[in-house]
């Protein structure tokens, strides 16, 4: 295969249209549009619908665009690197990361990364959804207990667990009662199992409040208005201090934090190193390591 009609072919795909991508590049459109005809007649494909007024990626068009385009620019970057005489990351890191890591950490994170590797630009989407690496564009996205995927590896650099804590102010929970609860969603009464030093225990809850962010949850806990169910790396100076008490630890409830990247791409220097960077920060990776970090 050609890797210079593969460039302009991906070129052209990013841009949308052969004009807008000439115009980009400041290579002539019917270079363009004849280097993309050679690579469909070469693979025997049709790689884009040619419309009166748009261009749009066929199916294999699409598939071909998601699977070279990242690795067309880390063979860039590689040679620029070897040509320079050092393997210095550079260019944009695109990390897609869960709602409370972002509040908590990831600032201060994404700082101290900035701050070593100043060529890398790097760029933090929050959101809880499960995004398409390849689809999306991503270099790298953090969840919370992933599911096995084959397209992707990665590892594992936090974990956490969930604990059952509330105000002093709130009475202690009494087998027949339900007690006033803080919950993450919507829903009725609620039984939460935990594990205490006593042994097991259910404790019925009774929602009095609903909020969509955890770190909402925990305010209203803190102003004494119900219990909640949080990770301890959230709380943990809340009990050690003791404006916040401990009712149990949430039976099964163990958090692993996950740095993901897709499996058939050739790990690039960005991603590599900041996933250094993580085991840095978090060298052990428990939930006091992450408390820590956070700070009061």
């Amino acid at each position: 295969m050609d890797l210079l009609a593969l460039a302009d072919f991906n070129l052209v795909a990013r841009h949308g249209g052969f004009g807008k991508a000439a115009r980009a590049s400041g290579r002539p459109k019917a270079t363009l549009s004849r280097r993309v005809a050679e690579l469909e007649a070469s693979l025997d494909l049709r790689l884009f619908e040619r419309g009166a007024r748009d261009l749009k990626l066929t199916e294999e068009g699409r598939a071909l665009h998601q699977r070279t385009a990242a690795l067309l620019i880390e063979l860039h970057e590689t040679a620029a690197a070897i040509s320079s005489g050092a393997e210095r990351p550079r260019g944009r890191l695109r990390i897609s990361a869960p709602l409370l890591l972002s509040q908590t950490a990831m600032g201060k994170i994404a700082a101290g990364f900035a701050l070593r590797y100043p060529e890398v630009r790097l760029e933090i989407t929050t959101e809880d959804r499960v995004v398409d690496m390849i689809e999306e564009g991503y270099d790298l996205v953090i969840r919370v207990n992933p599911d096995a995927d084959e397209s992707l590896v990665g590892r594992a650099f936090l974990h956490d667990r969930l604990v059952v804590i509330a105000s002093p102010k709130v009475p202690r929970p009494v087998a027949g009662r339900a007690s006033p609860g803080v919950v993450r969603g919507s829903g009725g009464g609620q039984s939460w199992a935990v594990l205490t030093s006593e042994g097991r225990a259910k404790i019925e809850i009774e929602p009095v409040l609903s909020m969509s962010s955890l770190i909402m949850v925990r305010d209203a806990v803190r102003a004494g208005v119900g219990a909640a169910r949080l990770p301890i790396s959230l709380v943990s100076h809340d009990l050690h201090d003791g404006t916040l008490l401990h009712w149990g630890d949430v039976e099964g409830s163990e958090i692993s934090l996950w740095a993901l990247y897709p499996s058939r791409r050739l790990l690039s220097a960005r991603v590599s190193v900041f996933l250094d960077y993580l085991k840095q920060a978090f060298p052990a990776g428990t939930p006091e390591e992450l408390a820590a970090y956070i700070g009061r």
